[in-house]
């Protein structure tokens, strides 16, 4: 489990979280992908490398302090190891600027939000931001950031001197939130289809066929990834940001898994639920609005 090795400002955070056996018990805060050492990563933990500010470079450089062993000092300087706080550090090559905590934190939320779909963080464990730091490779600090937003959104809530329960939802709340979300998006969405041009909605095609893709492969955590996007694009044609901040969060939190139901959605449900995107496209370039209504409330009939 990764969060996505192209976001800006940071190296990626360590994929390939091995689902081992979770503990609620103090201190161990549930096992999250491998022994405490980070052997649970191919290769050991991965390190998101500290760099230093172009200030940095500048004060080195009136030192005379080389980056390299060639004349000129053009050498790379190798990066320190894990990310934590008062560590000194060396100036990097040119044209680097220093990854933020702020980075460093978003990569990890998003790992965390990857974990919550897949159901490697599973409902009612407990799970201490000491302890997946480890598995990350980072201190604890980016980590408990990451939690406390989580806990923010509702898919975690804080367990004094232990750290941080994963909610336990059922089917009734899953119901809820997909009346919430039908409530909102299908009057948006009907007005979407009487207004927005033919030619816009093709453009959406390649979004809608990237999540018949990601439901192929059989990987929920790609498949809702996927599935935002598309929702995301078609209700941007609507122009409203507080709609969109507002559906995004209602999206996200309708894919986290519930205590009494499968831990994740299977193949055949991701592949059907894509199938209504593409359907839905057809109906939305044809003008056919009775199909398009009656597409959209089954989808959040089914979500």
């Amino acid at each position: 489990m990764t969060p996505s090795a192209d976001k800006p400002g940071g190296g990626p955070v360590t994929q390939g979280v091995q689902g081992a056996e979770a503990s609620g018990g103090s201190g161990s805060g549930g096992s999250f992908g491998g022994s405490a050492g980070g052997g649970g990563y191919p290769g050991g933990a991965v390190r998101v490398p500290v760099q230093p500010s172009a200030v940095d470079v500048d004060r080195a450089a009136a030192r005379g302090v080389s980056g390299g062993a060639g004349a000129g000092g053009g050498g790379a300087v190798a990066a320190r190891g894990e990310h934590t706080h008062g560590e000194p550090s060396a100036p990097p090559p040119a044209g680097r600027s220093r990854v933020q905590r702020s980075s460093v934190r978003g990569q990890i939320l998003d790992a965390l939000r990857t974990a919550l779909v897949s159901g490697e963080l599973r409902p009612g464990e407990v799970y201490s931001a000491p302890v997946l730091g480890e598995r990350f490779g980072v201190s604890a600090t980016p980590v408990r950031e990451a939690m406390q937003q989580l806990a923010l959104e509702g898919a975690v809530e804080v367990v004094p001197n232990r750290g941080f329960r994963v909610v336990v939802r059922g089917a009734r709340e899953l119901a809820e939130l997909a009346e919430v979300r039908a409530l909102l998006e299908v009057p948006v969405m009907m007005r979407l289809a009487r207004t927005v041009p033919v030619e816009r909605w093709a453009e959406l095609r390649p979004l809608a066929e990237a999540t018949v893709r990601a439901a192929s492969s059989g990987c929920a955590a790609s498949y809702a990834e996927a599935d935002r996007a598309f929702h995301r694009a078609v209700l941007s044609l609507a122009g409203n940001g507080q709609l969109l901040h507002v559906a995004e969060d209602l999206h996200r939190r309708s894919q986290w898994p519930v205590l009494d139901g499968p831990t994740t959605r299977g193949r055949a449900d991701l592949v059907a639920d894509a199938a209504q995107h593409t359907a839905l496209l057809d109906a939305l370039i044809a003008r056919e609005l009775d199909v398009v209504e009656s597409l959209v409330r089954e989808h959040f009939a089914g979500a």
